[in-house]
């Protein structure tokens, strides 16, 4: 396995839009959502070690988290987890942990991942991982993983490419924002419109040279670290320096700015899991269309629902379509599939 890759494990996020399941204190990442016996994370970071030494992984994450991940993942040694000690989004941590890596190895290239995202066809995942490490190791490159729309999706980013681009790795034109359903609609017509994933591959060497031209703030601030990078005196340097970071994603902060952006459109099944309703897309369902996870059911007039409790606990339903049933712990939320963008906005009143 080649020592030099590399992969930056994102698992800070809190999945407000899987409440009750997923809270600030466990979430979404932590849990078996799909009923197959391993969390989020653990299939994540399983399928990241077929192609990158475990060792070589590191887990990025909340300080909230540190003990779930050592718990969940005991393959992985304490220093291999960059702690956050305050959420500052995706470019101040992809910074911070990709100066780390430098220190330990200049001629990295690193895959940076969601440990949330449900990918089904790993050896597709694999194969798509070494092509753009390979791409990336012959030039200097930033790439990212398109995924081919199925549908006029309005809750993810686009990535729109080179029309003219006859390359299996092609050169990005711009992202785009998350679309309404009548410009969706217009990207898929397109077919040179891909789903933004938000996983990301590169060079060390070439992701901290767009930081050092995009964000030179940020990078100063965190070169200022960079000699106790990797030992006991680390953690005091970004208790104090890592909140007066900017919060910005690494979308605007240097692919939206860079000229040598390129992607490539992945060749595996992905769902980001990222809804209830995701999440019901790809669980196996009745013949009524009804998907269960760890519930016993007895259920008439029952059609499209998702339904989830905690200990085998019996669930009885009549006359009931397209909700999303959840039984967990002291709450129990029945809500209809067409608002389950709003439940975010439910824990937010609730809070």
């Amino acid at each position: 396995m080649n020592k030099n890759y590399y992969a930056i494990l994102m698992a800070g996020g809190v999945g407000s839009r899987f409440w009750p399941v997923s809270t600030t204190d466990f979430p979404k990442q932590f849990h078996d959502m799909l009923g197959t016996g391993d969390t989020l994370i653990q299939k994540t970071f399983s399928r990241l070690s077929q192609i990158i030494p475990k060792e070589n992984i590191l887990i990025l994450t909340n300080e909230r988290y540190n003990s779930l991940v050592l718990e969940q993942l005991p393959m992985v040694k304490q220093e291999q987890i960059v702690l956050e000690p305050a959420m500052r989004n995706t470019a101040p941590c992809i910074l911070y942990a990709s100066l780390k890596i430098k220190k330990q190895n200049p001629n990295a290239v690193v895959v940076v991942a969601p440990s949330d995202h449900w990918i089904e066809d790993e050896m597709q995942f694999v194969a798509n991982i070494q092509r753009s490490f390979d791409f990336c190791e012959m030039q200097e490159s930033l790439m990212t993983l398109g995924i081919v729309p199925t549908f006029p999706n309005t809750g993810y980013g686009y990535i729109e490419f080179d029309k003219l681009d006859s390359r299996p790795i092609k050169k990005v034109v711009q992202f785009r924002e998350k679309p309404d359903y009548h410009t969706a609609k217009q990207f898929i017509q397109s077919r040179n419109y891909l789903w933004n994933a938000g996983i990301f591959i590169w060079s060390i060497k070439t992701v901290l040279e767009a930081f050092e031209i995009f964000q030179p703030k940020m990078y100063a601030h965190f070169m200022n670290g960079y000699e106790v990078y990797n030992s006991d005196k680390e953690k005091a340097f970004i208790d104090e320096q890592y909140p007066l970071a900017e919060n910005i994603s690494i979308d605007y902060a240097i692919l939206e700015k860079a000229e040598n952006v390129f992607v490539l459109p992945a060749t595996f099944d992905w769902n980001d899991l990222g809804t209830w309703g995701s999440l019901y897309d790809k669980l196996p369902k009745d013949k009524n269309e009804n998907a269960i996870v760890n519930a016993k059911v007895l259920l008439e007039n029952a059609t499209n629902n998702i339904i989830r409790t905690d200990g085998k606990k019996t669930v009885v339903i009549d006359g009931l379509n397209d909700y999303i049933v959840v039984d967990r712990d002291n709450v129990l939320m029945i809500y209809p599939k067409s608002k389950e963008q709003d439940i975010k906005k439910i824990v937010t009143k609730l809070n």
